[in-house]
């Protein structure tokens, strides 16, 4: 509502009413000096006189009367101007105390020089705990805590100067809790007093999200540099590296500043560039990505496999893709490598059981054919087809050893050996098996460390690796046989499972024949795995290899490439023994006609029948029996000396070493001799025998049993 304002015409009745004096009395004055003038005469005087105060009542009658009417005008416009102020005054207070009542946030009036508080608004005393009444008892100073107390009080000591800037402080409220506030105040007269109007926003909410928000921050920051994984942080649209962890730039080999500002289109980053669209439009479906496996390109030009996973943020209003990027190369080839060694015990648990049956069955034919020979005469035309029988047994003894070896199941007979004269040993047997278009150069390392090792094996291992050379370079070449000592870390191990760290002599075998491919490479050591024309190669000869290898507690690994040879490089474990010295192998001995009683326990029947036959044609007596019960029973039945027991070591209802435990406790004076198609070692470490057993290894000629049974009997008694 607007106020009426005088005109410029309007004067004042006192004003308007010294103007009239002043102008009276100057006219009475002057018309009194004119009319002296006119005429002295009294009478005229007199009547002229009357005249002018007449006309003087007149005027003045006149002029009061506007005077009367101007002031009630001036009454009516100053009524109405006091109705008008004191109504907005009242809208204006009626506005003050809405504001002031329903205001959301904590607000109160106190009064300076006091510091009580005059006003409190509800906010106020619902947020700080206190009623209305206490706080109109309290000053400013109550709900400050005591660091709070300097500071309010300097502040209140400055003149009053309007509105304040914002300040920041703390109060405590009822329930003696500390909160943070936002203060803004501004200095006004409340009913005649000097005050100032306080409003208080309580900000410990935001001020602990945004403590929770920089912890957040750091803790992300603290993780994205730290983390043994690879994080980046690049555009949705591009591609564009906003940031990179050192993880990343350490496994691509990159400086932050060649990865920042450039795309992965740019550096090359990705082997499939469309791997990534697809991850982009997962990631547009659903938020976040399944874990993906790519190839990415180091720096150095090498491919590293990786897992990636993704998710969408929004950084600064722009869709990004944080990324988690695992290097799964290593893991994924020692996955590979132990699937490999995995395959390579199934199959050769499979070969081994496979021989063991095998063996005995051609240790029945090998024995009656020995029997047969020898009954019959020299000039017998028979002789030629039993010939040809132990031949063709011969052979099949030979690969049933080639799968026990790779089974690392045969029975070795390990010596402390130096292979540099393994090697000068095995030459003049190496020599003849290698055309004169193909050179053999040995380079040994002295000195080399001993070895723990079957010296038969080990030329075995030569000759398998020398036809595998040979038969690579049909057009000629050259093969390289070196030793080394070497210390084998942790380093090394993670690179070649199951590798136990240590030392170790190297033995490497190297030709420049035609090579393998990765495919070919992966499988080399597999039994019968060939590539060789049908009739040209059993495919045991590398699987020998290998079991012979394993067995002896040494490890092999080979690397090829098609066009640029083969490298086969085979660790021992090194021992500090003396190597011994390699002597030429003894003739056989033929022992003498016997007469003591063997117990023979063989589940087999045809190699039950042909061994007792054996035993028999020498002279011995022999009781037979099948399981390990019927063994029992004739020991407690027969009422003479048993001076040996003959015994598979696998028997079904009963092992071998149990049955001898039981059979001490009936005949303690008798000696033992097992029998087994299973390597020694392999017995020992599943506990089927003691350290002290002596075993014969099937399948066995009629000489291997006369020879072995005799040792034992003749042996002192244990």
């Amino acid at each position: 509502m607007n106020t009426p304002k005088p005109s410029r015409g309007d004067r004042s009745p006192l004003f308007v009413a010294s103007v009239y004096l002043v102008a009276s009395c100057v006219w009475i004055a002057s018309t009194d000096r004119l009319l002296r003038s006119i005429s002295p005469d009294p009478d005229f005087l007199l009547y002229a006189n009357i005249a002018k105060g007449f006309l003087f009542v007149f005027i003045t009658t006149g002029i009061l009367f506007v005077l009367v009417r101007r002031l009630k005008r001036t009454k009516r416009d100053l009524e109405k101007t006091v109705s008008v102020r004191t109504e907005a005054l009242a809208a204006s207070e009626a506005q003050y105390r809405l504001l002031f009542d329903s205001n959301p946030l904590p607000m109160w009036v106190f009064e300076r020089p006091s510091l009580r508080f005059l006003a409190v608004n509800d906010a106020a005393v619902h947020h700080y705990g206190y009623s209305r009444e206490e706080f109109l008892r309290m000053t400013i100073l109550d709900i400050q805590p005591p660091e709070e107390v300097a500071p309010v009080l300097e502040l209140v000591s400055r003149p009053a100067t309007g509105q304040l800037d914002m300040q920041l402080g703390k109060h405590h409220k009822k329930d003696g809790s500390i909160i943070e506030v936002e203060i803004s105040s501004h200095s006004l007269n409340f009913r005649g007093m000097e005050a100032e109007l306080i409003l208080a926003h309580d900000i410990s909410s935001r001020r602990r999200g945004e403590i929770r928000l920089l912890q957040s921050q750091e803790r992300f920051a603290k993780a994205f540099r730290s983390s043994p994984l690879g994080i980046t942080i690049s555009s949705e649209e591009d591609g564009r590296y906003l940031d990179a962890n050192p993880a990343f730039l350490k496994m691509l080999g990159y400086e932050r500043d060649e990865i920042l500002g450039r795309t992965a289109a740019e550096i090359k980053l990705w082997a499939d560039i469309e791997q990534r669209r697809a991850m982009i439009e997962q990631l547009k479906a659903q938020q976040r990505s399944k874990p993906m496996r790519v190839r990415f390109r180091a720096r150095s030009g090498q491919y590293l496999l990786v897992e990636v996973a993704a998710e969408r943020i929004q950084l600064d209003d722009e869709p990004c893709i944080l990324a988690i990027i695992h290097d799964i190369t290593e893991a994924k080839q020692l996955e590979l490598q132990l699937l490999q060694a995995q395959k390579m015990e199934a199959v050769g648990r499979l070969a081994a059981g496979v021989a063991h049956d095998f063996n005995n069955m051609l240790g029945v034919i090998i024995g009656y054919g020995d029997i047969a020979r020898e009954r019959i005469g020299s000039d017998n035309p028979a002789q030629k087809y039993l010939a040809e029988i132990k031949t063709a047994a011969d052979r099949a003894v030979s690969l049933t050893r080639q799968l026990l070896a790779f089974s690392r199941q045969q029975v070795l007979e390990p010596r402390t050996l130096n292979l540099n004269s393994v090697v000068h040993h095995a030459s003049r047997m190496l020599l003849p098996m290698i055309g004169k278009d193909i050179s053999l150069v040995f380079r040994p390392s002295e000195p080399i460390g001993s070895v723990h090792a079957d010296l038969s094996q080990i030329e075995q291992v030569l000759m398998n690796l020398l036809i595998n050379a040979r038969d690579a370079m049909p057009k000629g070449g050259r093969i390289v046989i070196e030793t080394s000592n070497v210390e084998l870390d942790a380093s090394y191990e993670q690179d070649h499972h199951p590798v136990t760290p240590g030392r170790y002599v190297l033995l490497s075998f190297t030709d420049n024949g035609t090579g393998m491919d990765e495919a070919t490479l992966a499988q080399a050591f597999e039994p019968f795995f060939t590539t060789k024309e049908p009739g040209k190669g059993t495919g045991l000869g590398l699987s020998t290899v290998y079991g012979i290898v394993r067995q002896s507690g040494g490890y092999i690994w080979a690397t090829s490439e098609p066009g640029r040879g083969t490298t086969f490089k085979i660790y021992l474990p090194s021992f500090e023994q003396p190597a011994e010295r390699i002597e030429p192998a003894k003739a056989d001995y033929t022992p003498p006609a016997a007469t003591e009683t063997v117990l023979v326990v063989e589940d087999e029947p045809a190699l039950r029948n042909l061994t007792v036959d054996v035993l028999k044609s020498s002279g011995y007596h022999v009781l037979a029996a099948d399981t390990a019960a019927h063994t029992l029973d004739l020991a407690r039945a027969y009422d003479s000396n048993i001076d040996i027991l003959l015994t598979d070591v696998v028997m079904p209802d009963l092992p071998g070493p149990d049955l001898v435990s039981e059979m001490k406790k009936i005949r303690p004076d008798v000696k033992v001799l097992y029998m087994s198609g299973y390597s020694r070692d392999a017995m020992l470490e599943q506990g089927f025998l003691e350290d002290d057993s002596t075993l014969l290894v099937k399948p066995f000629s009629t000489r291997a049993l006369l020879n072995k049974m005799r040792s034992v009997l003749e042996s002192p008694a244990g």
